[in-house]
């Protein structure tokens, strides 16, 4: 059912509504006599009024707010009059006693415009003032808002809900822009860290193949080398697949539980060949926190801030991991190194995906340890944070709620 023939309904019950009751006012007031000579009037007087509503509903439909109360404030003036014409045509009402209520009418008739015109004015204005924010909306400007508009309840839940839903749009579209700006590093990222180790690769090869180089020495010495670029390729491609693939509503999921110790051990061991190659010392201060049940996952986390702190430390520097309880149900882990530390200016930047210190992106590393970091202690309800250490050096801390 359209919303016309819906209206038309509603007036036409309201109608012989009226007019059911009117006759039954008339019966306990007047008698059953008279109240039955109003009956056939009453009939007409309905009929009449719900088909001058369906006309007017198709006239004023495209009609203006102010156009719409004034015809309804006269509509219902002309109502009144035509049922005091019946009136005293059927003697209830005196000729002089009817000139009387129809000057009474239409002074009634021009306080009603009044105030349909003051109403329509107020309702007028809200909606030009929240069309005027769409058409800004439209027009790019994501900005504009509606604000307060007055003109009643509906059209100010109206302009509440017009301004929300611009809130929400101006910033799905400035998540969008930063994930199109993040696809676009991680390209460019991704292009130019493959492309050292291809680029090796293929020199390599070729001259191998074209029998440039032929002397054993040589030959193992470049095959060591397709080796780290191999290496380097496909560490490269496991913590891309990582990264992408990390799921932060299955971490919170899932049921396995590591004591923090052995997620320490296991970190410590896979980094052990690499800071032995540099000298360094790798020490622990768990405490009692070693019992702690955490997830799997954070050997993953513990041994990426190894390899960020081993990479940053120099030979004969010392790398600490340490834990402690915070509240009874958080802990804090850190890592500590004795390096060239992080300046303050990019102390946030480092956990970008593929952000490297230096522009020419020479370091070693793939540029997602830290920010696979950052993603797996978030997804387990924790944070990560980076600061100077005591006597030099970065320290990074990690808070999680104890399993």
């Amino acid at each position: 059912m359209s919303s016309r023939s819906a209206s038309l309904g509603t007036t036409a019950a309201i109608t012989f509504g009226g007019a059911v009751l009117a006759l039954a006012i008339g019966a306990l007031t007047l008698g059953t006599t008279a109240a039955g000579h109003l009956a056939l009037p009453l009939a007409i007087s309905v009929v009449a009024t719900v088909a001058a509503t369906g006309l007017a509903a198709r006239r004023l439909a495209t009609a203006s707010l102010r156009i719409r109360f004034v015809a309804i404030a006269t509509f219902a003036t002309v109502v009144g009059l035509a049922n005091l014409a019946i009136l005293a045509a059927l003697m209830f009402v005196s000729s002089k006693d009817a000139g009387l209520l129809s000057i009474l009418l239409f002074y009634s008739t021009l306080s009603a415009t009044g105030a349909a015109l003051a109403a329509a004015a107020s309702s007028g204005d809200a909606v030009e003032q929240m069309s005027a924010a769409a058409r800004k909306m439209a027009e790019g400007d994501l900005e504009a808002r509606a604000g307060s508009v007055g003109g009643g309840a509906e059209l100010t839940a109206l302009a509440l809900t017009l301004d929300s839903m611009a809130a929400r749009l101006s910033a799905s579209l400035q998540r969008q822009a930063e994930v199109e700006a993040q696809r676009r590093d991680l390209i460019t990222a991704v292009s130019h860290d493959l492309r050292t180790p291809l680029g090796d690769l293929q020199v390599m090869s070729e001259a191998i193949e074209d029998g440039v180089v032929d002397d054993p020495a040589t030959i193992r010495a470049y095959t060591a080398k397709i080796g780290d670029a191999v290496g380097a390729l496909s560490h490269l491609i496991d913590d891309l697949f990582e990264f992408v693939q990390l799921d932060a509503g299955a971490i919170e999921t899932e049921t396995r539980q590591l004591r923090l110790g052995d997620a320490v051990d296991a970190a410590l061991a896979a980094c052990d060949l690499g800071a032995r190659g540099k000298g360094l010392a790798l020490q622990t201060d768990l405490g009692e926190v070693a019992g702690l049940n955490c997830s799997p996952r954070l050997t993953r986390v513990i041994q990426n801030l190894l390899q960020n702190a081993i990479r940053h430390t120099p030979a004969d520097g010392t790398v600490v991991v340490a834990a402690r309880a915070t509240e009874p149900d958080r802990f804090e882990l850190s890592v500590c190194d004795s390096g060239e530390g992080i300046d303050a200016a990019i102390a946030d930047r480092i956990f970008e995906p593929f952000w490297r210190g230096d522009s020419s992106r020479n370091t070693p590393g793939t540029g997602l340890g830290l920010a696979l970091a950052k993603r797996i202690v978030e997804a387990l309800g924790g944070t990560i944070a980076v600061e100077p250490a005591d006597g030099g050096g970065s320290r990074f801390a990690i808070e999680l709620p104890t399993r």
